[in-house]
């Protein structure tokens, strides 16, 4: 899509005042998919030359904003952590062609907070916390499960950037189950549904996207009970926050959700009802 109103395209790494029509740059490839007829300029992420991966020593792992899906996928393949294979399995629920997985980015898929995004569905689940900066500079953290407040909507301030998303070591060390259903054989997530196990604890955290409008996590201290789990989301999701689109209808994501939901509370040792 030539972005015809769009006159200037500025480099992230020199400072200038943030102005309307203003937009953050990284891999384009939702921003270049459809018109955007109030952009005036752009302002260019991928020369900033952030590491797309960065393992703390305290076992956390940070990821860029500017992270690829395709680099994130590769990474996960050599990652020594009991929960790597959950990384490949939200990077194929993109099911997108490799040009979008090499363009792609982590932090635009967070930033468009659609509900099928998958790596929004990734990190809320591993318990990630975004990093955003201000015009000002300034510095702030926020849980991705609270950083997408609605179907197209997060917690981000005029001009704030998306900077990265950290998971930390203790969800990396999590057992970890995943359901995902579409309507089509190669269709967008529905709903997707990921339980992590926590080793230490012995506790459970249940993460719903795609069928809601937003990640709904729940943890629960040890793992509950069929009806416990049931109830759990009953409460956590009101009847308008089931997404409603031509991908599904309410009632079906609701309905699968809360079946992903117990076959997953079952394989990662949930016992009987």
């Amino acid at each position: 899509m030539d972005l015809n109103t769009v006159v200037e395209i500025r480099d992230a790494r020199q400072p200038a005042p943030w102005r309307p029509g203003d937009a953050w740059l990284g891999g384009g490839t939702y921003l270049f998919s459809e018109p955007q007829p109030h952009l005036r300029r752009l302002v260019d992420l991928s020369r900033t030359g952030w590491p797309p991966l960065l393992q703390h020593p305290d076992g956390s792992l940070e990821i860029a904003a500017t992270c690829t899906v395709a680099r994130l996928s590769r990474y996960a393949k050599e990652l020594a952590a009991t929960a790597a294979p959950l990384f490949e399995q939200c990077c194929r629920a993109f099911l997108a062609s490799f040009k979008i997985w090499n363009m792609a980015t982590v932090g635009g898929n967070l930033c468009n907070a659609l509900p099928a995004g998958p790596m929004i569905s990734l990190s809320a689940a591993l318990d990630g916390t975004c990093l955003l900066i201000s015009q000002a500079g300034l510095r702030r953290r926020v849980r991705v499960a609270d950083f997408v407040t609605g179907a197209g909507r997060k917690d981000l301030a005029e001009g704030e950037l998306l900077r990265s998303v950290t998971v930390p070591a203790r969800a990396l060390a999590c057992r970890t189950a995943f359901r995902q259903a579409s309507l089509y054989g190669l269709g967008r997530s529905g709903v997707l549904v990921i339980a992590a196990a926590d080793p230490l604890d012995g506790s459970l955290a249940v993460t719903v996207t795609a069928s809601t409008v937003r990640p709904v996590r729940l943890w629960f201290p040890s793992p509950p009970t069929a009806r416990d789990l049931r109830s759990a989301i009953g409460s956590a999701v009101a009847d308008e926050d089931w997404f409603d689109d031509i991908h599904g209808l309410p009632e079906w994501r609701r309905h699968m959700t809360l079946r992903f939901a117990e076959e997953i509370r079952r394989e990662l040792g949930g016992g009987t009802r």
